[in-house]
């Protein structure tokens, strides 16, 4: 799974704003035509498509859902509340 805020150098508290300031940034750096790079083109792209995710709101809010799940954000804090969510149905 990809880090959309990862490549854009967000954190997942950002605004719109900063998802779009982030993202004209990091887009004309990493266009093809202006960044001779090998890599350029595949992070322009990796740029393009946190971009799309996160300035949607659905699927933000699918994408943070599943960041959450897979324990990205905070990982000490989520399976700290998996692991009482777990026992207090057991007790």
């Amino acid at each position: 799974m990809t880090d959309h805020y990862a490549a854009l150098g967000l954190d997942s508290a950002a605004s719109l704003a900063d998802v779009k300031k982030a993202f004209r940034q990091k887009a004309s750096f990493f266009h093809p035509d202006r960044n001779p790079a090998a890599d350029a083109a595949q992070r322009f792209r990796q740029v393009q498509e946190a971009y799309e995710v996160l300035s949607d709101d659905a699927r933000r809010q699918a994408y943070d859902d599943n960041r959450r799940r897979n324990l990205l954000d905070n990982p000490l804090e989520t399976a700290r509340t998996i692991w009482q969510n777990y026992f207090s149905q057991i007790v």
